[in-house]
């Protein structure tokens, strides 16, 4: 099923916070409450991924991102 706007799941699991995934939730809601992202994203806030030795993970669509930043978050955005 294709969703509209693109999905971004960020991990809040307890390693994940540990390495600044609350911080990262943070800059990647206020990059997509910005144009030209604004209303084309959705941030959603998970458990824990399982994945933990690679902090913080983020996926973009179907693409898992580990050890991630806002950045690279972007950058995958823009590819999907």
């Amino acid at each position: 099923m294709k969703h509209p706007r693109k999905l971004i799941f960020v991990c809040n699991g307890s390693d994940c916070k540990k390495e600044g995934a609350k911080k990262l939730s943070k800059e990647l809601k206020n990059l997509t409450d910005q144009r030209p992202l604004k209303g084309s994203c959705k941030l959603i806030k998970t458990k824990c991924m399982d994945m933990c030795k690679t902090a913080p993970n983020v996926i973009v669509g179907e693409v898992f991102c580990k050890s991630t930043t806002a950045e690279k978050v972007l950058e995958q955005l823009k590819k999907s």
